[in-house]
């Protein structure tokens, strides 16, 4: 029987604490690999290709990077993933996103969706976090109200698929990091 590779999907707002709460899932766990969808997309627009001008038009305004490119830069990497559980963070950002996985998933059998983990932050606390992290150009507030209003606008929706598949989990983002990773850690670990 085919070995089916377990992919996880972290979703929540700028500055949820997403991309940090599953780098260090993964360094905990040699079995899991970790793809943050920013990393990818800012380190393709590092080389300077013309792929990463063209995506660098749309993250440096806040905005979603189109479909093609997003799920063309996720399944190489799913695809190429050294491990059999990989956590991707940040991915879908909306439901033209979330609809191309799931048909990309259906045509893939040796791939499963075993989750989407929300990570739950007021507003409040992610500006803060946002705004105080400075890490590039896009944190700055017109670019985080922007990214978060993105964020937003198709989460209900986002939300009520996965709940419908029953692969939706909620975890509050307000705690410790150490807090988040143990009970992320522990959920993935459940269903790995």
């Amino acid at each position: 029987m085919l070995k089916r590779k377990k992919l996880f999907l972290i979703i929540g707002a700028p500055g949820s604490g997403k991309t940090t709460d599953a780098e260090l899932i993964a360094k905990q766990n040699d079995a899991i690999t970790h793809y943050s969808t920013g990393d990818m997309l800012r380190a393709e627009v590092a080389t300077k290709s013309e792929l990463g001008l063209e995506i660098d038009q749309y993250i440096s305004k806040g905005l979603i990077v189109p479909i093609e490119v997003a799920i063309k830069t996720i399944t190489n990497a799913i695809k190429n993933a050294p491990t059999d559980i990989i956590i991707i963070d940040g991915y879908p950002r909306s439901m033209e996103q979330l609809n191309a996985l799931d048909e990309y998933l259906g045509e893939d059998a040796s791939l499963k969706l075993a989750s989407v983990i929300e990570v739950h932050v007021s507003e409040e606390t992610a500006r803060d976090r946002v705004l105080g992290r400075n890490r590039g150009a896009d944190d700055n507030t017109e670019v985080f109200d922007n990214r978060m209003k993105v964020y937003m606008e198709p989460l209900a929706d986002i939300e009520a698929f996965y709940t419908a598949q029953n692969i939706l989990k909620v975890i509050s983002g307000e705690g410790t990091i150490e807090e988040i990773v143990s009970e992320m850690g522990s959920f993935i670990n459940s269903k790995s």
